[in-house]
């Protein structure tokens, strides 16, 4: 692999995680109540991502400014839809349009229509028992493969 080739790949990955720090904050939002707990998860999630506060700042700030892109990697892409799910239920508090913003995040990575009501049950059902992604992603393969 070229060096230009693994540049592209991180710029890609970076791309995303600020794609994924926009949809999350519209997660976060649009309930009509963006709390403490949200942000705080926004701001761990930013950190696993290696997007800083303050770049978590700016695309709050302006989020015309970060296009939506949707992960190459399955992991990545299954990974950003638990952490989807996750903002939507940490309020305890599941807003309708949350519901419905997390089922339009699912079809737009690419899963079947058919199976997304049950794929955002199961990775809440999985939240809610303390599971990672990695064990809730066990529990739906049969949803996404």
């Amino acid at each position: 692999m070229k060096f230009t080739d693994i540049l592209g790949v991180f710029k890609q990955g970076k791309s995303t995680a600020r794609s994924h720090m926009k949809n999350l904050i519209e997660m976060a939002a649009v309930d009509g109540n963006f709390d403490s707990a949200e942000y705080d998860l926004l701001k761990s999630i930013a950190k696993r991502n290696n997007i800083s506060e303050t770049q978590l700042k700016e695309i709050k700030s302006n989020p015309s400014n970060v296009v939506f892109e949707v992960p190459a990697d399955p992991k990545e892409k299954f990974d950003q839809l638990y952490d989807l799910v996750h903002m939507m239920s940490i309020d305890q508090s599941i807003h309708q349009e949350e519901m419905k913003l997390s089922h339009i995040f699912a079809i737009k990575f690419g899963y079947k229509k058919e199976n997304v009501k049950e794929l955002v049950d199961t990775i809440q059902s999985n939240i809610k028992n303390g599971q990672n992604h990695a064990e809730a992603m066990k529990r739906a393969l049969f949803l996404i493969g």
